[in-house]
């Protein structure tokens, strides 16, 4: 065919190329409108509807009615179930054909009683493959199940994604039609797709960009939609283009299928097992057609659900782990927060997470992936290591508000010193769609250029799943090698750590905490979720004591490991979920088996019959090396609380004018401790999830006093007074501030009633400390933020500034749930309208002291607060045995936890009073032994040397 040489006017030959492709314009004359041939209805479909999510077979004994495409259904998080009859005409032989199905819900495809095919419009999944080529032989006749939940695949939010969710929101089926699928032109559409995006990409400087430019203009020349016969020349055109390969120097990006899944946001978290398996089951079909797939795949939680709930499909997933395709990573139970869980709350983490893949799958996780988290502990890299994990991959940090992370390849350095090595996707994203964009980024955004010639690109639908489609698939093949793009290959973790192991030399390291510099409202928002979650960790972690030390009395106490097992497993969430965890709390008995003569106790036992009624107390707090009493340690010698008035109106509230220590004045000269503000709360655009830095110039003292200064206990071991203040006229603050004997620190019980709308409650203490630098505790160690804002990276820590030092002279806070200090109530309104809207109870504590807070044992004092004694009333005429089961030498060692282990081999034994143990060598964080690390007993107990902020575990066995 003769045609003149085209102009070189690149806008017209782009439009040209983009219309010839486009889904809107000329689809009566385009390539685009001949993607489906043929179309023919189905023989019958029929729904029922359920609130519940039952399983199939309950679901197919259902009645169901007669549909009509375009009914609606409903409401929000109901679940409607489609049978569906359907012939294939006989004149379709030889062809690809499709169940079009495209609705507004989520839906799976069942058939011959087994999950096949995920089907979300939203995830550009919408038909599912009844034969790739229809023969005389295959089945003509088919009947399939739909299940489709009454849910996006984000949720139900009403006119946005993080808006609160309609309950109301009526559903329907738009399309349900057998067509045929014509596959040579979705192959052409995808070579046209990928050549328009480099001219796009690559712009106007680039000789790459105009070779694809005229390239495309050249197929659209050639190819006639109407005549498929034209489809093979306009083909070799692109395939000509893009086997023009790259020079040696070229960046490599490692492809790898994903699917990130939120255990729970904005739908209930029994919705996240059918995400999965909707996912999931579309991968393994994904897999059977393209056998260099490959899917990476986090979340032992998630793989735990599949496997109980759709068992065939968790032995398919298990058969494509042993090939190599589908490839568990991560190693923690599920991907959880980086800050807030407590030390142990993370072990266990690791621990159930490896322990999940190695029993199902046969080996441990090498990676450590947490793309979607809100900020990353220090310790983290020392837990990893403890934990078989060396790499660790994320992306969050991308999404920093204030400061770009300076590299995304290196070495992370933790608390101890431990490292690991760490990869940021530059692509910034953990959901990439495998289009010419994620790759020019891929290059374009890399930290470290000449460092790291290796990238991951981590493909598919992603936060409600979805997962790869074989589109995405089909662009990355384009691309494998072709002149102006990054080299691109199917690749696993494995791989891609590997390479960057073998040239790692000129990597940088980042040493501390990695802090996201967004989201820093999560850490107070459902404040009753996170202080349930707390509440468990203490009561588990006194279980499991209480039951060893039981075990240890009367050998044939049962120790309760499923229980626990199950309840350090499982997970909660937000908004409708407010209630699952409450409903699922169990509360195991603390004295378990043991005889009532022989009550176990972690600390001393002690009897006070001078008070009263008989009890005993327990000391389960780790903090042993007080042996039941504590000590003073300075103590607060003394506090003023003031009002000037005893109205009800506006005034002078009650607040602390004065507190010394030795003397010396803590509150800064002119303030007030304990003030109590109001602040507003109206983030950019994610409500329950950001505070930015402009609510600080809003602020609003709470003033208004409603019951003055009261004695409530006048001396002796306690003193304390009470008030109440008056927030709105929807809210209010009722107080008590307990000074105690003994005691160095003062305690702030709170009650706050909470009805507000986009504000934010904080609680002030200016005190008299001048320090470049203040102390915060994260999991088994401490660590140093600036109070300054010299820089953009002081200044974007503008939410977490709480504690303050100075050497001589200290002023420490504590917190019962250790949510960022002093940060007490939001007020968002989406994703959850009433979210922290009713009643709360908290206590914090402030502890003046001198010396270093190491010194004033301010870490054992807040232990102390928040994992308090245990009073139990003991039985008349039951012997009470004082005994002090652990103890510890130095003050600078917490001992955390005492557990059963996993499993426990066989070994000799060693007596050591009062106990028949031997003390193996020490333990990694999954319970083996350590062989380098010995624990030799010594006559006064077990000999143990720490380096700073080590984690230290040990293998004890009874006889």
């Amino acid at each position: 065919m003769y045609h003149q040489p085209v102009l070189k006017n690149r806008r017209t030959l782009l439009e040209r190329a983009e219309k010839f492709i486009s889904e809107i314009y000329f689809t009566d004359c385009n390539l685009r409108g001949r993607l489906y041939g043929d179309a023919c209805p189905l023989e019958s479909i029929s729904s029922s509807l359920s609130q519940q999510r039952i399983p199939f077979l309950e679901a197919v004994k259902q009645n169901f009615e007669p549909y009509q495409v375009g009914d609606t259904f409903g409401p929000t998080w109901w679940t409607c179930w489609f049978k569906v009859s359907l012939r294939i005409p006989d004149s379709w032989r030889g062809k690809q054909v499709h169940l079009s199905w495209e609705s507004d819900g989520e839906a799976m495809v069942w058939r011959d009683e087994q999950p096949v095919q995920g089907l979300t419009k939203e995830g550009e999944k919408t038909s599912y493959i009844l034969t790739e080529c229809l023969k005389d032989d295959e089945p003509h006749s088919i009947s399939l199940y739909v299940e489709l939940a009454c849910n996006s695949l984000f949720g139900a939010g009403q006119g946005s994604m993080i808006a609160a969710p309609d309950p109301d929101r009526k559903y329907s089926v738009q399309k349900a039609e057998l067509v045929v699928f014509k596959s040579d032109v979705r192959e052409l559409l995808t070579d046209l797709e990928m050549l328009v995006d480099m001219v796009k990409l690559l712009g106007e400087g680039e000789q790459r960009g105009y070779q694809a430019l005229f390239t495309a203009n050249e197929m659209v020349n050639l190819c006639e939609p109407t005549n498929p016969s034209s489809f093979p020349a306009a083909r070799s055109l692109a395939q000509k283009f893009f086997s023009q390969r790259n020079g040696e120097s070229q960046h490599t990006v490692h492809a790898m299928g994903h699917c990130h899944i939120d255990s729970a946001w904005l739908w209930p978290y029994e919705e996240t097992i059918r995400k999965c398996a909707r996912s999931w089951v579309t991968v393994i079909r994904l897999m059977e057609k393209n056998p260099h797939m490959v899917f990476t795949c986090s979340q032992a939680q998630q793989f735990d659900w599949v496997k109980s709930w759709y068992p065939g499909l968790f032995s398919q997933i298990q058969h494509f782990v042993k090939k190599g395709q589908f490839i568990p990573v991560g190693g923690t139970w599920v991907e959880m927060d980086g800050n807030l869980p407590s030390g142990e709350s993370m072990v266990r983490q690791f621990l159930e997470g490896q322990r999940f893949f190695k029993k199902e799958f046969g080996n441990y996780c090498k990676e450590f992936w947490l793309p979607d988290t809100f900020g990353y502990s220090a310790q983290l890299p020392q837990l990893m290591q403890s934990s078989g994990i060396t790499r660790f991959l994320t992306q969050k940090l991308s999404w920093n508000l204030v400061n770009t992370f300076p590299h995304n390849t290196f070495f992370w350095e933790g608390l101890d010193g431990s490292q690991v090595l760490t990869h940021f996707p530059p692509g910034n994203s953990y959901e990439m769609k495998g289009k010419v964009e994620d790759l020019v980024n891929t290059v374009k955004n890399n930290k470290d250029k000449g460092r790291a010639n290796h990238s991951a690109a981590l493909f598919g639908f992603g936060d409600g799943g979805g997962g790869p489609t074989q589109l995405m698939l089909d662009r990355l093949d384009r691309v494998q090698d072709t002149d102006g793009l990054p080299r691109v290959q199917m690749s696993s973790p494995n791989r891609l750590f590997s390479e960057l192991e073998a040239d790692s030399s000129l990597l940088c390291t980042w040493t501390g905490e990695l802090f996201l510099e967004l989201h820093n409202g999560t850490y107070t928002t459902q404040a009753q979720i996170k202080l349930g979650n707390r509440q468990c960790e203490t009561l588990l972690h006194d279980v499991e004591v209480a039951s060893s030390l039981a075990l240890c009395l009367d050998k044939t106490f049962q120790y309760p490991s499923e229980p626990l097992q199950i309840l350090w497993s499982t997970a909660t969430s937000v908004a409708v979920l407010n209630t699952l965890p409450w409903e699922r709390t169990e509360v195991l008995p603390l004295t378990g088996g043991a005889p009532d003569h022989h009550q176990p106790c972690l600390g001393t036992i002690a009897d006070y019959t001078n008070l009263g009624t008989p009890y005993q107390i327990f000391m389960f707090s780790p903090s042993t090396c007080f042996n039941g009493y504590g000590y003073n340690i300075g103590g607060v010698t003394e506090i003023q609380c003031w009002s000037h008035t005893h109205s009800h109106t506006h005034s002078e509230n009650e607040t602390v004018l004065s507190l010394s220590l030795c003397s010396r004045e803590a509150i800064s000269h002119g303030c007030s401790g304990n003030q109590f503000v109001l602040f507003d709360d109206v983030p950019l655009y994610w409500d329950a999830w950001d505070v930015m830095d402009y609510h600080l110039q809003t602020r609003k003292p709470v003033v208004e006093v409603v019951s003055p200064v009261q004695i409530a206990s006048p001396g002796g071991l306690r003193g304390s007074v009470t008030f109440t203040l008056r927030i709105s006229d929807k809210s209010t603050i009722t107080q008590e501030i307990i000074l105690d004997a003994m005691c160095p620190y003062i305690k702030f019980n709170t009650q706050v009633e909470w009805f507000e709308s986009h504000k934010f409650l904080k609680v002030e203490f200016p005190v008299r400390v001048r320090s470049p630098n203040a102390t915060y505790e994260i999991q088994f160690g401490h660590l140093q933020r600036p109070t300054h804002r010299n820089t953009s990276w002081d200044w974007a820590r503008f939410e977490s500034m709480v504690l303050v030092q100075q050497h001589s002279f200290n002023n420490r806070i504590v917190d019962c749930s250790f949510i960022f200090l002093l940060k007490r109530l939001r007020a968002p309104k989406s994703p959850d309208a009433n979210a922290d809207m009713g009643s709360h109870q908290f206590t914090y504590a402030v502890m003046p002291h001198t010396g270093t807070f190491q010194e004033a044992s301010v870490i054992q004092w807040a232990y102390n607060l928040n994992n308090p004694l245990r009073l139990i009333d003991h039985a008349p005429g039951s012997h009470i045995v004082a005994w002090s089961a652990f103890s510890v030498s130095a003050a600078a060692v917490i001992l955390e936890t005492v557990k059963q282990v996993v499993s426990t081999p066989c070994c000799c034994f060693q007596p050591l009073n009062p106990l028949l143990i031997r003390p193996l060598l020490s333990c990694d964080l999954l319970e083996r032994v350590d062989p380098s690390r010995p624990a030799p007993i010594t006559a006064s107990g077990i000999s143990i040397s720490f380096s700073p902020f080590q984690i230290v575990s040990l293998l004890l066995y009874l006889k």
